[in-house]
């Protein structure tokens, strides 16, 4: 065994007495050793490199909202717009403006154009959702608009920012907003601020008496910020939800922040403003689709340590979030509809949808129910009603809402005039507890509720005699 050992020995002892083994041996080792420093060279430049653009981007932004659109000689040439901002034209001007709205003109009606005209509107938040929305509120008419983002436009924006184009990358989003817009509408008065917003720059930032806010934020912490702020000053506001990850048009609703569902971020910002004692009146964007399809974008190796090294500005994301173009432009085409046209006095009514399906088979059944139980003085059990009848009931004439008190929750539909039979024009919407005090009353409706309750139900039911001719 020793003699084995030692004849080993003496091989291992030849090989790398050789001098060409030695000079591999040596140049391998070293090779190893350069690597090593090389990759940890390489690793500590990147995250250097990763902090020096994060403070760079922090000092170059004008966090007290002062910042206004650049030129290409870095002058400021920013407007601080208000309400009261005046729009000049000349005669010829506001010709060519009538011809260029006169599809809105014909839709809206000279007083509804004359307000929207008249309006100013503050949009925050110039990415994807909120480049659409102000994009298609200039385009209806709005000649002040105020757009708010500290971000510029890169390559990957011209997925789904409306004004993104390779010659825009590197600029900020609100100045190439802003160069699009006077190209579509020179008289505009556009407030363009490369501001980030916050608490402490939203009394600035959201000034001038603005007629609507659009809040286009994809923080959470801001995006609480404005909707307090704005519930607080009583602001008319509108807020998108997130519309990266999904991919459903259909989905997309608008609703009151109490009334939403299946929305993660909507869930967050729910549960975070009842904390701060809002709890309804927040209207949003937002889509009804299930999250989970996809995933975000993993975080590189190189990331991973120090992953705070790598976001913009502190406290946002790091990791990126797949998102299809076309939802965040649908987001805020949605947006810039329901604001022209509560601007405009032109009269819409989202509806809150929450499993329709399944819920019209169980009003429909439970009226059948409430039809069993009707006296022969009363003309006995009715129902002329099917599922499809009490969807059209529930959805297009009651808009999803008890009309007793406006309640989106535990709907029933019953006789409005107990001595009629049960038909689409005397069928009321309310709460299953209004509706089993309905039932009971004795007399017509006007001795038991308000005279605006009654006027309300009546028009409700006209315009469904109406309706139904066309059905």
């Amino acid at each position: 065994m020793e003699q084995r050992v030692s004849a080993n020995l003496e091989k291992l002892l030849r090989v790398f007495g050789d001098t060409r083994v030695q000079l591999a041996t040596t140049a391998l080792a070293a090779s190893a050793i350069t690597a090593g420093v090389m990759w940890g060279t390489r690793r500590t430049r990147r995250s250097k490199r990763a902090r020096d653009l994060k403070r760079n981007t922090l000092e170059s932004i004008d966090f007290e909202g002062d910042s206004g659109f650049l030129g290409i000689d870095n002058e400021p040439q920013n407007t601080i717009v208000t309400k009261h901002t005046p729009v000049e034209l000349t005669p010829n001007e506001e010709s060519l403006i009538r011809e260029q709205l006169a599809r809105h003109y014909a839709f809206l009606g000279t007083d509804g154009m004359a307000k929207l005209r008249d309006s100013f509107v503050v949009v925050v938040g110039a990415g994807g959702v909120g480049s659409w929305a102000a994009m298609m509120l200039l385009r209806s008419g709005v000649q002040r608009i105020r757009i708010i983002d500290f971000d510029q436009v890169t390559l990957s924006s011209l997925n789904r920012h409306v004004a993104a184009t390779r010659a825009t990358v590197g600029i900020s989003k609100v100045d190439a907003l802003k160069m699009s817009f006077l190209d579509i509408a020179p008289h505009a008065q556009i407030d363009a601020r490369v501001a980030l917003f916050s608490a402490d720059t939203a009394s600035d930032l959201l000034s001038g008496s603005p007629d609507y806010v659009l809040d286009c934020i994809d923080n959470m912490d801001t995006k609480v910020d404005l909707l307090t702020f704005c519930n607080k000053n009583n602001l008319r506001v509108i807020s998108a939800m997130g519309a990266g990850m999904k991919s459903d048009p259909s989905r997309v609703q608008i609703a009151d922040i109490s009334d939403t569902f299946e929305d993660p971020m909507s869930r967050v910002v729910r549960r975070r403003l009842k904390l701060l004692g809002i709890q309804s009146g927040v209207e949003v964007v937002y889509s009804t689709e299930k999250p989970g399809k996809v995933q975000l974008v993993s975080l590189a190796e190189s990331q991973t340590e120090e992953p705070g090294d790598f976001s913009v500005l502190p406290d946002f994301r790091v990791r990126i979030v797949p998102v299809l173009g076309t939802m965040p432009a649908m987001f805020g085409i949605a947006m810039g509809t329901r604001v022209l046209t509560e601007l405009a006095g032109f009269p819409t009514e989202p509806m809150a949808i929450k499993s329709r399906h399944a819920l019209y088979a169980r009003v429909q059944r439970e009226l059948g129910n409430r039809e069993k139980d009707r006296t022969a003085e009363f003309g006995g059990p009715q129902l002329r009603m099917s599922t499809d009848d009490t969807g059209y009931m529930l959805d297009e004439i009651w808009r999803g809402k008890s009309a007793v008190s406006g309640v989106t929750d535990k709907l029933a539909l019953t006789r409005w005039r107990r001595d009629l039979p049960m038909t689409t024009s005397n069928c009321v919407c309310m709460t299953k507890s209004e509706a089993d005090k309905h039932d009971k009353i004795s007399g017509a409706p006007e001795d038991h509720y308000s005279p605006e309750i009654v006027e309300f139900v009546e028009q409700r039911l006209n315009e469904e005699k109406h309706i139904s001719k066309m059905r």
